[in-house]
């Protein structure tokens, strides 16, 4: 028994050491954790169950059945985030570089399956080279396994991915399948073909960090949803994130007990709309002023920065936040603001947070380039996702709610709950202005008359009683009781049933 014992805890250093202390060294140079030490930053402490710590790859090709190491380069099993359950699979680089096998892809498909079965959200940690080149089709069986698997989670159970190193060819559609995307500054980059490759087929010349870095993917592509510094910002980042979330789609939101009651009034909203309609204002203090505790979780920050999206919470409990900003291109919707949004939207539909919309919003963004790449299919997936969400959904207009977009941000029309509007409210076909210049056409030549019929276009129009004369708002509120207002209505619609008819799935335009 005792020798039984001996080799147990013989191997389990084994696999514990990885790659070695030389491979080891090399990744803490580079500023990376381990693999097991980022499982150590993220999980609560003592709470990690491994799986298949002794499992090795099969491969016997290119002088690989002398090449084996226990765990074969993924670290997986299930812990704790603030005492909640997670099932976890973190990418050991120092283990053939990280690079996926079939055996690899089976201990990630192992996990997932489990979560899903127990209804429990997968973080992946992705450090990878890639393919492993000596097992041929056999790994892209392995990453074509594990792309089945998200879609079948997807809506099920929450996925985070978090790239921590290399993620690229195949690597990266499984990442891009997951609800959200963490990369770390410098150290991490995602591309399905590489630098070298671009060279050659496009005469560019990229580094990696500009081609697929942490910068390139949070600002310009909008493929990943934050960037951090290092490893451990970004896994404390990725537990703040994993609080707000519902641990699968058969489970209400988590509930946090809050001092901020929810009658406080925010006497100050009522001076944050400009009187000047031409003149901009932060949304952000709009939400951090409503929300408990000032607590807003904001997701994709640096992307569409035109359209704010996040997470806090109202009365305790989490709240998905969609807000038009005027700080930058007049909150205008446009073709990247509107999957931003839209992608949103979904997935506080798929796990029961009811959504909060804060609008301003002068239309869409009017242009060639807009339209000449699909601004109509763009737009139309913000409309479908409002429309077919069936979650609490509480609207509230500050100012503008100009034409199309104003149907399109929650409206009444699209099943919203609640929908509120501030006095300073201008819902219209379109600005006073521009109206006027349609309608009165004829009298373009005295600049008198046209403003007499600007002022007058405004005085019918630029309010919000006219909708509310209509019924499509429920009330006109004071900004200094949002909080209070939009806190009841949530509390109202807890317990609300809505169904859509019955179909195989949609077809969004995608």
């Amino acid at each position: 028994m005792q020798d039984i014992i001996r080799q147990l805890e013989e191997k389990r250093a084994l696999a514990r050491q990885g790659g070695g202390e030389k491979r080891i060294a090399a990744q803490h140079a580079k500023g990376k954790l381990t693999a097991r030490e980022r499982i150590e930053v993220l999980l609560d402490e003592g709470s990690f169950e491994e799986f298949d710590m002794f499992v090795e790859h099969r491969s016997t090709e290119f002088g690989m059945g002398e090449q084996k190491v226990p765990g074969d380069g993924v670290v997986t099993g299930y812990g704790k985030i603030n005492g909640r359950l997670v099932f976890v699979f973190s990418q050991d680089f120092t283990v053939f570089g990280g690079s996926l096998s079939a055996t690899h892809a089976q201990k990630i498909c192992k996990i997932m399956d489990q979560a899903m079965k127990v209804g429990a959200p997968v973080i992946g940690l992705n450090d990878s080279g890639g393919a492993r080149i000596q097992e041929g089709v056999d790994s892209l069986g392995g990453y074509a396994d594990v792309f089945q698997k998200t879609i079948l989670a997807s809506g099920v159970v929450p996925q985070i991915s978090v790239i921590m190193g290399p993620c690229a060819g195949g690597a990266v559609y499984a990442p891009a399948m997951t609800d959200f995307i963490f990369m770390v500054k410098d150290t991490s980059y995602m591309f399905v073909t590489g630098p070298d490759v671009v060279k050659t087929v496009t005469h560019e010349v990229v580094t990696q960090e500009q081609l697929g870095g942490a910068t390139t993917h949070s600002t310009r592509s909008g493929v990943a949803d934050l960037a951090f510094e290092n490893d451990v910002e970004t896994l404390m980042q990725v537990r703040r994130l994993f609080d707000f979330l519902p641990l699968s789609n058969r489970e209400e939101v988590p509930v946090r007990l809050s001092e901020d009651s929810i009658e406080r009034l925010e006497r100050s909203l009522d001076t944050l709309v400009p009187r000047d309609a031409a003149k901009p204002y932060d949304m952000k203090e709009l939400i951090e002023k409503v929300v408990d505790e000032g607590d807003f979780f904001e997701i994709q920050p640096a992307y569409a920065r035109n359209i704010i999206t996040g997470f806090a919470r109202m009365g305790g409990r989490t709240v998905g936040i969609v807000a038009n900003q005027p700080m930058v291109l007049a909150g205008c919707l446009d073709i990247d603001s509107s999957r931003k949004a839209a992608r949103f939207v979904r997935f506080c539909d798929c796990f029961h947070i009811p959504i909060v919309t804060f609008v301003d919003v002068p239309g869409f963004l009017p242009g060639t380039d807009q339209e000449f790449r699909g601004i109509i299919k763009h737009g139309a997936k913000l409309l479908f996702a409002y429309g077919e969400a069936t979650v609490p959904k509480v609207t509230v207009i500050t100012r503008k709610a100009y034409g199309g977009a104003y149907d399109v941000m929650s409206s009444k029309h699209l099943r919203g709950d609640m929908n509120y509007a501030w006095p300073s409210a201008e819902i219209a076909v379109m600005g006073p202005k521009g109206a006027v210049e349609i309608i009165f056409r004829s009298e373009m030549n005295d600049p008198a008359r046209i403003e007499a019929r600007t002022q007058e276009y405004r005085e019918r129009f630029a309010n919000p009683f006219v909708a509310s004369h209509r019924g499509f708002l429920d009330d006109v509120i004071m900004p200094r009781n949002t909080r209070f207002r939009i806190c009841r209505a949530l509390e109202m619609l807890s317990t609300k049933e809505l169904e859509n008819p019955w179909k195989k799935h949609d077809n969004i335009p995608l």
